[in-house]
């Protein structure tokens, strides 16, 4: 999954930069699994949520927690749910109601029986877009999101990172194109 770098507007609310749906740039966050660490956060767009939002521990390489989401409080809720059952799938839905695929074993298998693994994923699945979301496969999307060695840029539990150029980059450091 090739992504691009862009500008986008987030909202600044009490000195922190929080999702903006009326422009569609949404908070993505990493959580390491193996060890305490703060989280990392950038910004994404095309995920389209209105509402809520979804994590997943499945996220190539490293499989850490990746979330996307509408609010801090969204966002830390669908990540909780996963901690609390060792990875999986979770969404936050607009009543902020919590739904979950948990994946006990690593972070990426379940042990249910196959039937009931793929009536939750697509119940998540449906969720998901009722949520807002356009693409076709949210869940997959957001597993790749955290994958450092496709371009360009991705989030891992360490940071921004540029696949281009091979190297950690500031979310704001940089100055936005002129008449932004």
């Amino acid at each position: 999954m090739i992504t691009e770098s862009g500008w986008g507007k987030a909202i600044r609310h009490k000195g922190s930069l929080q999702s903006n749906t009326d422009t569609d740039v949404l908070k993505i966050v990493v959580v390491n699994r193996y060890h305490d660490a703060a989280p990392a956060i950038g910004f994404v767009r095309h995920f389209g949520l209105k509402h809520g939002a979804i994590a997943s521990s499945v996220a190539h390489d490293s499989h850490n927690i990746v979330a996307v989401g509408v609010s801090d409080a969204a966002i830390t809720s669908a990540i909780n749910a996963l901690i609390a059952q060792n990875g999986g799938l979770s969404v936050i839905d607009q009543n902020q109601k919590e739904h979950l695929l948990a994946l006990p074993v690593a972070g990426l298998m379940s042990v249910d029986p196959i039937e009931i693994v793929a009536e939750t994923y697509s119940h998540l699945d449906t969720l998901a877009k009722s949520l807002g979301s356009p693409l076709g496969a949210p869940f997959m999307t957001l597993s790749f999101l955290a994958l450092l060695v496709i371009p360009k840029l991705k989030l891992s539990d360490k940071g921004l990172f540029d696949g281009e150029i091979f190297q950690f980059v500031s979310l704001t450091e940089t100055t936005p194109p002129t008449g932004f």
